[in-house]
């Protein structure tokens, strides 16, 4: 089961998901929609820097335009990008052809009553995909902390062709229980692993990763 922590905005953030056994460490730069998780590309590249092909780096991004994008990952070096927008698959298409070694995740939106609102289905390029909750009532596409129905997300994946994160409202309380219904390839955590201030909690990191890891 991989594990990937989203959200960090600092070298302690990408050493504590390190120290956690982390497999995928979740950088945000490009903002379109309201998240308080983003940092500008060069607090990404020090945090890439730090990681040093220890585990892979994914650029999250609402950015829309390829050029953006590939400017984006050559300058700060991740492994994976994370699509969070409804982008052209033209767009996406001189992505993957720019940066053939970069893996692709694609997101598919679900509403908290399980409707999937993302049309998945016109998506051509895809190495994961990434089932997320999205808060209509805030335009947050991710990072909202709201779970969905966990069992339309099961129904989902037998029909997904690629490997499948699950992610929304997951934490190291529920996390096993998302797994056993679910199944997915791997979890993804944002706003689960943070504390009281809105920071990632080193101890729910270590936690939400031991639950994972131990299903």
């Amino acid at each position: 089961m991989q594990v990937k922590i989203c959200a960090n905005k600092s070298i302690e953030d990408a050493k504590n998901c390190i120290e956690a056994n982390a497999d995928i460490i979740g950088i945000l730069v490009g903002k379109k929609h309201h998240s308080d998780d983003f940092v500008n590309k060069e607090t990404a590249k020090k945090i890439v820097d730090y990681v040093n092909k220890r585990c892979p780096v994914a650029l999250v991004t609402h950015l829309t335009k390829a050029e953006d994008i590939i400017e984006l990952t050559n300058y700060i070096g991740n492994d994976i990008i994370q699509l969070h927008s409804n982008i052209d698959e033209e767009e996406v298409e001189k992505i993957v052809k720019s940066l053939p070694k970069v893996k692709l995740i694609r997101l598919i939106h679900i509403s908290d009553d399980g409707r999937v609102i993302t049309d998945y289905k016109k998506m051509k390029y895809i190495d994961f995909y990434l089932l997320d909750s999205y808060n209509l009532k805030t335009n947050q596409v991710g990072g909202t902390g709201i779970s969905h129905d966990w069992q339309k997300s099961k129904e989902l994946i037998k029909l997904l062709d690629k490997p499948t994160f699950l992610a929304g409202g997951l934490n190291p309380d529920n996390v096993k229980k998302a797994i056993e219904i679910v199944n997915p390839y791997g979890v993804d955590v944002n706003s689960g692993c943070k504390n009281e201030l809105g920071k990632k909690d080193k101890n729910k990191i270590k936690k939400f990763v031991e639950n994972t890891k131990s299903n």
